[in-house]
């Protein structure tokens, strides 16, 4: 990226969010509209084979009395496809204000299918060689049908084309979806939506603001879908989801969000609902805070450059306001490390205000972060810490953080402040379980086979372990794991090592076992301690 084009992107960034919400042009998903004014929309994919018709509208009723009203299914075959159609027929009957929304992957000819049935159609550019031909085609028949489209980008799932010309980058995530968009502005098709999806919280955000940027460049104005993929479940999962998406609803940025959890669709709703709302509650100042467009690149990861105190600060790992030793209090006492606390409901822009006046000062204390918050449950904290904490870690600002929740015991704030410092790439203290929720597509008892494979191998600090269902969210999706154990066949597993397939098609009785082997050869391995 070049100088001019580099400065144009950042001043198009700035132009497009903060104070306001990021405007954006309305879409309609069947019954459901996003975009421009309206509250931010939640959803979730169902996890049931398309084809087993009965269990999938069982479920889309438990999605929708969960608060669930757009559904994704996966369509990843003409069968599926049909199986769409029956599914729409008696969910539109029972449950007119419920969207569907189909999911396609590798086949142009099964997103033309679908469109027959769905309210939107979700393809991957990824999967089309030609930016003309059969994207067209799908162009057509959305606009006549009256059907929406989701361009979804993915981490790791780039055309060959893309890939050798930016690698597997946000830059090169954006030029994907700019391609596609531009064949959609020729046509006067506006009824699409975006996504630039990643397990990476530092690549998914810095994806997310350069489509913002290059769209608000280009006099583009279309919705966008929230979410990091392969998020995992429980505490880590939530939180991970917390970070990424709290990191652009903070900045406006963000129209409809999935919070993808290795768990039954209908536990994303609550969690997604209670994150949105979260930021709706804020009331925003009309103001931009004083020295905002003065902070870093927000397109890159750059380290706020400090001068040490003890362990702080510098190029030292980001710590825990109780881990800090008698010196290190003493220095925060006297002022030597600057403590930033952010009372106001918007902490984001709190700190990043009082850290932008540090550096026209020519500041470099270390920094380190603390809010307060009043709620009595450890989830909810959880939630709201990562939402704010997180996005301060992810653009490299800060060098510590102070979780103040008085109903919450310390060890669980500890683990929680962790957690975000993990999932925002800034510290890595635990084992990383790269798991994607699950859909029509699982080869094998995901949600099972997950909580198996934590308790053999939660103890090795520093790994990431990709858990995938199937190939589709196989080796590209997990593209930033040390190992991978993916579905090949039904209760069959494809072990990885990075991107390389080391061992295929192994029974799944045995696979856990050869991973654990994989492993050890490479010299990775500890054994729990008691």
């Amino acid at each position: 990226m070049d100088n001019q084009h580099s400065r144009e992107l950042r001043a198009a960034w700035f132009a497009a969010t903060l104070p306001a919400r990021r405007l954006s042009s309305e879409v309609a998903i069947g019954p459901t509209r996003i975009g421009g004014n309206r509250p931010v929309a939640v959803q979730t994919m169902t996890d049931r084979n398309t084809n087993d018709v009965e269990a999938c509208i069982e479920q889309i009723g438990r999605i929708r009395e969960a608060g669930g009203h757009i559904v994704r299914l996966t369509t990843q075959g003409l069968r599926e496809a049909e199986s769409l159609g029956r599914i729409a027929g008696e969910v539109h009957r029972r449950w007119p204000d419920v969207a569907l929304v189909a999911d396609v992957h590798f086949q142009p000819a099964v997103a033309d299918a679908a469109a027959e049935y769905a309210d939107k159609v979700r393809i991957n550019p990824g999967n089309y060689n030609d930016r003309g031909g059969n994207f067209e085609a799908l162009i057509e028949k959305c606009r006549r049908r009256g059907v929406s489209l989701r361009i979804g980008v993915n981490h790791g799932s780039l055309s060959p084309k893309m890939v050798a010309r930016y690698g597997d980058t946000p830059e090169g995530m954006v030029a994907s979806a700019m391609e596609f968009l531009r064949v959609c502005r020729e046509r006067n098709f506006d009824q699409v939506v975006l996504s630039m999806k990643s397990s990476n919280t530092r690549v998914m955000v810095q994806a997310y603001r350069l489509l913002t940027a290059a769209m608000e460049v280009e006099g583009m104005h279309y919705p966008i879908h929230l979410g990091v993929t392969e998020a995992g479940n429980g505490i880590e999962g939530r939180i991970k989801s917390a970070v990424g998406i709290g990191a652009l609803l903070a900045d406006g940025v963000g129209d409809t969000i999935r919070v993808s959890l290795t768990e039954a669709p209908e536990h994303e709703i609550p969690v997604a609902r209670e994150l949105a709302d979260y930021f709706a509650a804020r009331h925003r100042s009309t103001a931009r805070p004083a020295g905002y467009d003065t902070l870093p690149d927000p397109f890159s990861y750059r380290r706020r450059e400090t001068a040490p105190v003890g362990r702080l600060g510098g190029d030292r790992l980001p710590l825990l306001r109780s881990e800090l030793n008698a010196d290190e209090e003493q220095a925060l006492r006297e002022g030597r490390i600057a403590l930033l606390d952010a009372a106001d409901d918007d902490p984001v822009g709190t700190w990043r205000a009082a850290l932008a006046a540090m550096q026209q000062t020519g500041d470099r204390r270390p920094v380190l972060l603390r809010r307060r918050y009043d709620d009595t449950d450890p989830a909810a904290v959880a939630l709201k810490a990562a939402a704010d904490f997180g996005v301060m870690f992810i653009d490299g600002l800060a060098d510590g953080l102070q979780i103040d929740a008085p109903a919450v015991p310390q060890q669980t704030l500890d683990d929680i402040a962790l957690h975000i410092l993990q999932a925002s790439r800034a510290r890595m203290s635990r084992t990383e379980f790269i798991a994607c929720p699950g859909c029509g597509r699982t080869l094998y008892a995901l949600q099972d086979t997950l909580a198996t494979i934590k308790s053999r191998l939660s103890h090795l600090k520093g790994l990431k372990i990709g858990v995938m269902g199937c190939i589709v969210n196989g080796p590209g999706e997990m593209a930033d794991a040390d190992y991978g154990y993916v579905g090949a066949a039904p209760d069959h597993i494809t072990l990885y090592r990075g991107k390389e397939a080391v061992r295929r098609n192994i029974p799944q009785s045995e696979a856990l076992d050869a991973l654990v082997a994989l492993i050890k050869a490479d010299g990775r391995w500890s054994d729990p301690q008691e």
